[in-house]
């Protein structure tokens, strides 16, 4: 028997080798949906009092096909039988899946045990609440909260079919179920063409076209032949081609995208959104996903085995690693980086392909840089969208240690270092561009005022709460802002606006800690998340030394020597 305990967040990776349990991970939680859509539908049309459970068939799992039922236990286990005096005991192996969440401010909690029937189905009721087998007291299902839980599961990318007739949507939820995206990718993008031409088509061909210098054009429907038709225009040439003609890191690219796009406001399940990647577009397709994600209203729940997803991952997302049993990197900072400190392939392939490279102290500081880079419309945004990036903490020899070990493969590598200030020289010998930064640490150019009242009064998206609740939230935040400065004061500690404090620990982590208890709420911005309250930074109130910054980043990236294939 395993249980186990998953965070989830807005972003989460699940990290580890093949055959560690990733996707197991993610059948659960399709799983656990698929128990809730049927239990509400069913209960709506039957008397749940009599019977608190229901029966699914092995085909109402679409999303994660089997040919028979017990396929879904763990060794085809479902089932103990033990010995008694008078016979034989069998007792039922449960798969038990529980999930929380927060809907419109409002905490809830579902679960769902499974046990086998027969080859064809199995059960599905609430879960018991003290444990026996008997018992009759189960935990409620919050219907309201629930039934607006949308869960998308995307395998990777198999190719692309020849021939692509049109699906209906039941039909396309199989196929990707059965792991035959190849068969529904330019119905997926005829979806999002009909319904929204002029906004979400638009973007998704903006999209495409910053990738990979592409234009997409219109999926046609061939009511003759019954097939969709699809191409796309070379920017550079003008010629147009068919869709087959690209290849699969392209298309894997675009799957994920037009999925994205096609399911706005769920959580999103994606196995190996990194496979077919070159290493460079991991990186980047990650960031991509998220930022997509995010403008849509949804969650990122990624598998991977990839060590740059990882990397990118580590300091600002959910990461739960899949080694052993599984469990949430909570000291992602530094038990990451110990994990990847040695130098791979992979690193050495970066440098050749970019030239140069940015040394942070840990993936929040790039996602701030690049967000103040947007707002400011700075020329080093477009450096910052694909950089090679090593996140080093603070460490000069950190440093000193990857950048020289990769100019014994590209001598004419160049890089920059932007550290936290350190209150020391740095070392002349680093051979890279070593900055820091005049204030504490890079969070303490988001702690303003003004931008903590901005997110209590609109949290991280606009007009997100009504006017009563906004004034009453931006009441609270300026409560706790005067409450924990007043405490910094008698602690002998720095004023929270002071260049001196370590905002993100000895500020910010206590106001929204004491912030969200005063909102009877679990507390949603950790420290991990800082990053987010850049957007909320207004242009004029960015401060001159970021500009410096992002001058220098420029100025580094300019000199680069990238290899010419």
């Amino acid at each position: 028997m395993k249980d186990v305990d998953i965070e989830l967040g807005e972003a989460v990776v699940f990290i580890g080798p093949n055959n560690s349990g990733k996707t197991s991970a993610l059948q659960a939680l399709t799983l656990w949906s698929i128990g809730v859509q049927q239990w509400i539908g069913k209960k709506l049309a039957t008397s749940p009092e009599k019977r608190p459970g229901v029966t699914l068939n092995r085909k109402d799992l679409i999303q994660i096909p089997i040919p028979e039922a017990k396929l879904i236990w763990h060794n085809l286990h479902v089932r103990d039988i033990k010995r008694v005096a008078k016979g034989q005991k069998t007792n039922y192996v449960f798969i038990d899946i529980t999930v929380e969440g927060v809907t419109n401010d409002g905490q809830w909690r579902c679960g769902f045990e499974f046990y086998y029937a027969n080859p064809e189905s199995f059960y599905c009721r609430p879960l018991r609440l003290d444990g026996g087998e008997k018992s009759t007291k189960r935990m409620e299902v919050p219907q309201e909260q629930v039934s607006k839980v949308k869960i998308a599961f995307l395998p990777p990318m198999s190719g692309l079919a020849t021939v692509e007739p049109k699906w209906e949507p039941g039909r396309i939820n199989v196929l990707i179920g059965e792991g035959q995206t190849a068969q529904v990718l330019r119905n997926v993008c005829y979806q999002i063409f009909e319904k929204s031409p002029d906004e979400k088509w638009e973007e998704l061909k903006a999209k495409i076209e910053e990738l990979f210098w592409v234009t997409l054009l219109p999926p046609e429907y061939d009511e003759v032949r019954g097939e969709f038709r699809m191409l796309y225009k070379e920017n550079r040439s003008g010629v147009e081609l068919n869709l087959s003609s690209q290849g699969t890191g392209f298309l894997q690219t675009l799957l994920l995208l037009a999925y994205l796009y096609a399911n706005p406001g769920a959580v999103i399940l994606l196995d190996e959104p990194d496979a077919h990647l070159e290493l460079l577009r991991q990186r980047q397709t990650y960031q991509l996903i998220t930022d997509v994600a995010e403008k849509q209203g949804s969650q990122i729940i990624a598998a991977s085995h990839s060590e740059v997803i990882l990397q990118e991952a580590a300091d600002k997302d959910v990461v739960v690693a899949f080694v052993g049993k599984p469990h949430r990197i909570d000291d992602r900072g530094s038990q990451v980086m110990k994990a990847l400190k040695e130098i791979g392939f992979d690193q050495y392939y970066l440098a050749e392909q970019m030239g140069w490279v940015l040394y942070l102290e840990g993936s929040t500081d790039l996602a701030i840089l690049k967000v103040f880079a947007e707002t400011l419309g700075h020329p080093a945004y477009e450096y910052l969208e694909r950089p090679f990036v090593h996140y080093v903490g603070n460490q000069p020899k950190a440093v000193m240690s990857h950048f020289w070990g990769l100019r014994e493969a590209k001598p004419d590598l160049v890089g920059v270092v932007i550290f936290d200030r350190l209150d020391a020289v740095l070392p002349d010998n680093m051979s890279v561009l070593g900055l820091q930064w005049k204030r504490r640490e890079i969070e303490n150019y988001l702690c303003i005022k003004e931008v903590l009242l901005t997110y209590a009064r609109e949290g991280q998206s606009r007009d997100l709460f009504g006017v009563t609740e906004s004034n009453r939230r931006e009441k609270i935040m300026k409560e706790t802002i005067d409450e924990i400065s007043a405490a910094l004061v008698t602690l002998g500690e720095a004023s929270p606006w002071s260049p001196d404090i370590k905002a993100s620990d000895v500020f910010l982590k206590r106001l929204f800690e004491r912030y969200f208890e005063k909102l009877d709420l679990p507390n949603l911005m950790r420290k991990t998340d800082y990053h987010v309250l850049a957007k909320l930074v207004p242009k004029g109130k960015i401060d001159p030394e970021v500009v410096e910054k992002l001058n220098a980043i420029v100025e580094v990236a300019q000199k680069a020597k990238p290899r010419q294939d």
